[in-house]
């Protein structure tokens, strides 16, 4: 369901005041008018119904209602989250890549340097391209309705990148990382049986991970993992690689045991 996201909790009186982007959307793209109620997520995460008051002067008043019904969630299995370690690509493909990866749940993005990866940020820009995607991570939030809080983490090196790794598994101690990239004799059914408490998933640029990041990733305990025999595209990848990861959490309780055949005499 479509929820629009606060930035700011509403005033004591259970008022908000929006204005700029935020205005836009409501007013000129979902044509809100006085009395009209849409869902809402407030910054804390809490889902709120709100009651447009007045749409005037570029600024839209609403009301946040209270003795809403609280909805059941399609989804009742509680999954662990699920980071995206993902190498810059080439022009504008990391926008596709952040939209896709937040309509599909990831709980945060970290983009990285890589050594085939061909450069797209300058020095300076990399704030500016953060708020970009940040930018693209609420609209991509409102339009699929992603209870998921999904962040985003500034551009940084592949040493960087393996610190924070060190964090998380600092945090997670059953964390699993997934490195897409053929190789070794596990499949994602067997690395996820183990049910981690953070899966984070490394997808390379279009050259491919470097022999030395491989090592590299290797090193730090993550499980190389091959989809297929195609050759995918490094936005393909991402969601292909998050979404079989998602499902196959998600349909935990219904994986059945291989039991051997056993001929009767």
């Amino acid at each position: 369901m479509k929820r629009f996201i606060l930035s700011e909790a509403p005033d004591s009186g259970g008022m908000i005041r929006l204005s700029g982007k935020d205005y836009h959307y409501l007013a000129r793209v979902r044509r809100c008018i006085p009395g009209t109620v849409f869902k809402a997520l407030l910054p804390d995460g809490e889902a709120v119904s709100v009651q447009v008051r007045s749409v005037e002067g570029a600024c839209l008043l609403g009301v946040c209602l209270s003795g809403e019904e609280p909805e059941v969630p399609v989804v009742s299995v509680v999954l662990p989250p699920l980071v995206l370690f993902q190498a810059l690509p080439k022009g504008t493909k990391m926008d596709l890549i952040v939209r896709q990866a937040t309509e599909g749940g990831i709980s945060e993005i970290v983009p990285f340097r890589s050594d085939h990866g061909v450069p797209t940020i300058n020095p300076g820009q990399g704030d500016e391209k953060t708020g970009r995607w940040e930018r693209i991570i609420k609209e991509a939030r409102q339009q699929s309705g992603s209870g998921i809080a999904t962040s985003m983490r500034a551009p940084c090196t592949v040493a960087a990148l393996m610190d924070y790794w060190e964090i998380l598994k600092g945090r997670y101690p059953t964390a699993l990382g997934i490195l897409l990239h053929p190789g070794g004799p596990g499949s994602l059914h067997d690395y996820l049986s183990a049910a981690p408490a953070l899966v984070a998933l490394a997808v390379g640029p279009e050259g491919g991970f470097s022999p030395g990041e491989v090592s590299r990733f290797l090193s730090a305990g993550f499980k190389p993992l091959g989809l297929g025999t195609t050759v995918l595209r490094t936005e393909t990848a991402a969601l292909y690689g998050a979404a079989a990861i998602r499902i196959i959490l998600l349909e935990r309780a219904s994986w059945m045991p291989k039991i051997p055949h056993q001929e009767n005499g």
